[in-house]
């Protein structure tokens, strides 16, 4: 019996090592490292209307992006309703003007969660400050035509965001983005509705980024 007990406590140790072994944790793998530049479109789908946009990206380092964007979409009025006539085409009683926002945003986007979420998912928060052309055409005439009376007016903007980017191809960007831009104009404002003039163009918008990296 004694033999038996004194051949227990001799394998113990050597248990011990091998499920130790067993146990070691595999080395952490390397983080993605994706090129420094990209540039892409936007497509914007909001409470304002459709919108498309172009961006270019500058990545400092793996938390911290710079960019610049360039966009254009319609502007709409809280209170625009729109109608269908008997021929199937719509309108909008008392709509005085369209009114075009092209905002030039000039910002940066920091990754959150770095080293606890796998690169195939990168999210961000995101904010940018620039100068937005305000646009405005006739509503009366047709939609293209009514550009050759535009105006044009310049307001101070920018947004906030939140978003991701997804996948593992260093080539291509896709990417998702949540905003809320803030526009603001000095003067009397622009004329959506008859007798409304609107000082402040903010909307909400997600827009689809779909860009190369290099």
């Amino acid at each position: 019996m004694k033999i038996f007990v004194f051949l227990i406590m001799l394998a113990m140790p050597l248990t011990f090592v091998n499920a130790q072994r067993i146990g070691e944790l595999a080395p952490e793998k390397k983080p993605e490292v994706f090129p420094d530049h990209s540039w892409g479109m936007d497509i914007m789908f909001g409470e304002g209307g459709f919108g498309l946009g172009t961006f270019l990206r500058q990545q400092f380092n793996r938390s911290l992006t710079g960019f610049v964007d360039l966009s254009i979409s319609e502007s709409k009025d809280d209170r625009e309703i729109e109608y269908v006539d008997f021929f199937g085409q719509t309108f909008t009683r008392g709509k005085v003007n369209r009114v075009f926002i092209v905002p030039v945003n000039f910002g940066l986007q920091y990754r959150l969660f770095a080293s606890q979420i796998t690169d195939n998912l990168r999210p961000y928060i995101n904010a940018g400050v620039g100068p937005t052309l305000v646009v405005t055409t006739p509503y009366a005439k047709e939609f293209f035509k009514a550009f050759g009376d535009a105006k044009a007016k310049f307001a101070a903007g920018g947004y906030v965001g939140f978003g991701a980017n997804f996948g593992l191809s260093k080539s291509n960007l896709l990417g998702i983005n949540v905003r809320y831009y803030i526009i603001h104009m000095f003067d009397e404002g622009v004329e959506n509705l008859e007798g409304r003039f609107r000082k402040d163009l903010g909307h909400f918008y997600v827009t689809l980024n779909l860009g190369i990296m290099y």
